[in-house]
């Protein structure tokens, strides 16, 4: 603990010097000795530690990337099928708004990572949604009958407080992430704000950059296709009407996950402390996970031990809290070497521990590929992090649709709505976990993914919100159901 940093203003003559500032006669005292006492013994220790090996790397890398990839080619071309020559505008300004939340991150010197690669596909949703919401008031002003250029001025007019207002609620839920969170939620959590503040540059300004060149040039964009004049064009959908249905299955669904629930998760490393080793065989190792299972448990005397198969089913993720508490030096190559000794079985015969400890330097990669170890105070902290991020957002988006809207029920639809999401994400992750082949666990991946869907979750809800305030202006007399429905 930093107790007092003083600054030297001037040369220290004759060996004394003294502190000078706004003290209390009690601080100055107390100062003076922990001055006096002198320092404590406070040896660093590593609390959280991670090692992956550059095979596992680009393997995860490019997986990511071609996901990332491929999602973008998609909306890449559904724009052009849905909004004509508009589509490419849109395109230009997602590319660029890419490109700069990359070439930030970069100057930073971020490390781009899986919620960092998750806060981009959000930053890639936000920026669609700005387009979407521009193009459809363009499309709407169009069809009411209003000239091009008219049109498209109060499109943008239009737009711009739903649009608003979506990224500023995402806007400030990202910046409490970052103040409150830990590890992997900051690092979605930087990529986020990034992304919000230049979809916003991107999606408005240079858009209708864009735009005004071709207005300029007596050149007019097309915001309809043969596909999007047929699609919804006389969509009139009775939302409201379904609405007791609608409960229902949610009472249902809920009432059903909350059982699904109490069974409980399974957490990953980051949450509940211990080792985690990825270990890659030369052979499928899937039938063998019990008994090496049972191996386990006896060399690492009792202890509990998460075993699952990563990827294809040659490479094995294996969990444990033995001796996590033992922060001695020596005590991780204990672990490892008693690892070794639980597996030496199922590698090729005469197989070492030092290839299994330098498995990246053997042509096949067969061994530790990837390690991690999380001391149980960091991943207590993750988790009083979450909480105090979670608590804290709720309120402050209350707040804010609150004083945006003048009406608490906007604030409380608002909330929830996002816990609706929230927990039927939870009770379908819950539920599906003892249905699949593949690990489901509570860990980096899943909470950038989790994020995920609470901004898109709060951004959707906002916009339509927006909508029906805009629409109780227009139409006071009109049914709330209607106005709703028309929303």
């Amino acid at each position: 603990i930093v107790y007092s940093a003083p600054n030297v203003n001037s040369k220290i003559d004759g060996g004394t010097s003294q502190i000078s500032g706004g003290f209390t006669m009690e601080e100055a005292q107390d100062l003076a000795k922990i001055l006096e006492a002198g320092k404590l013994p406070a040896p660093a220790k590593i609390v959280q530690e991670q090692t992956v090996g550059p095979t596992l790397g680009a393997e995860a890398i490019h997986g990511g990337l071609m996901a990332f990839g491929l999602s973008f080619i998609v909306i890449f071309i559904l724009m052009l099928v849905y909004y004509n020559t508009s589509g490419w505008i849109a395109n230009i300004a997602l590319i660029l708004n890419l490109l700069f939340t990359v070439g930030v991150l970069a100057g930073l010197g971020a490390t781009l990572t899986a919620p960092g690669i998750a806060g981009l596909v959000l930053t890639i949703g936000m920026a669609v949604d700005t387009n979407v919401i521009i193009y459809e008031r363009i499309k709407e002003e169009l069809t009411k009958g209003k000239g091009y250029i008219p049109a498209i001025n109060e499109g943008y007019k239009r737009s711009l407080p739903p649009v608003l207002d979506g990224h500023i609620t995402t806007l400030l839920t990202a910046i409490i992430l970052f103040y409150f969170g830990l590890g992997p939620v900051k690092g979605f959590a930087t990529t986020q704000i990034l992304g919000i503040l230049l979809s916003l540059f991107c999606g408005i300004l240079v858009s209708r950059w864009v735009s005004d060149i071709f207005t300029s040039r007596k050149k007019h964009l097309e915001y309809f296709t043969g596909v999007s004049r047929r699609i919804f064009k006389h969509a009139k959908y009775k939302f409201i009407e379904f609405r007791k249905v609608a409960y229902m299955i949610s009472v249902v669904v809920l009432i059903l996950g909350v059982a699904s629930l109490f069974n409980g998760f399974d957490y990953g490393v980051e949450f509940d402390g211990g080792r985690s080793y990825t270990v890659r065989f030369d052979k499928n190792i899937s039938k063998e996970i019990e008994p090496i299972r049972d191996e386990l448990k006896v060399i690492f005397e009792g202890e509990n031990t998460q075993i699952k198969t990563v990827g294809d089913n040659s490479t094995l993720d294996i969990v444990t809290p033995y001796l996590i508490k033992d922060t001695k030096p020596e005590v991780d190559s204990i672990v490892e070497h008693k690892l070794f000794e639980g597996l030496k079985k199922h590698f090729p015969a005469g197989y070492t521990y030092a290839q299994f400890d330098n498995a990246e330097q053997s042509k096949t990669a067969v061994g530790r590929v990837a390690y991690k170890k999380v001391l149980p105070t960091i991943s207590d902290d993750l988790k009083k992090g979450a909480v105090k991020a979670t608590v804290f957002a709720i309120f402050v988006i209350f707040l804010y649709i609150f004083i945006r809207f003048r009406d608490w029920r906007y604030s409380l639809g608002t909330i929830i709505a996002l816990l609706h999401d929230v927990l039927v994400t939870l009770i379908v992750f819950s539920f599906a976990r003892n249905i699949v082949n593949f690990p489901l666990e509570i860990d980096q991946h899943f909470i950038a993914a989790l994020l995920t869907v609470i901004g898109f979750s709060m951004n959707d809800t906002v916009i339509i919100f927006d909508r029906i305030r805009e629409d109780r202006r227009l139409y006071p007399s009109a049914p709330l159901a209607e106005t709703i429905n028309r929303a």
